[in-house]
């Protein structure tokens, strides 16, 4: 193994340590637009989560007011019947 002069290393290690330096100064760089990336997608997700929760309360009190406002099928059905028992007995009275 040949010798090198010491200041061959040192000039070969500042060329590694400027090229290590460089490296992590580029995954730095992509790790913070990651944690940018992260940050704006879990605000996104909050944001979205908060208008979910408020159309589904929307929609509760539409359903509200719908079974508020639906007929009373059960009184229906009885006025209906009674209506045709009048009629029937009626019907009967002209004969």
């Amino acid at each position: 193994m040949p010798s090198e002069k010491p200041e061959a290393v040192a000039v070969a290690l500042a060329e590694l340590r400027g090229e290590i330096a460089t490296g992590l100064a580029r995954i730095e760089g992509s790790l913070a637009v990651l944690v940018e990336r992260s940050t704006r997608t879990e605000q996104d997700v909050r944001d979205l989560r908060s208008d979910a929760e408020d159309e589904i309360a929307d929609l509760r009190r539409e359903i509200d007011l719908l079974k508020a406002n639906r007929w009373p099928l059960p009184a229906v059905g009885v006025l209906t019947g009674a209506g045709a028992l009048l009629v029937s007995v009626w019907n009967i009275g002209i004969r």
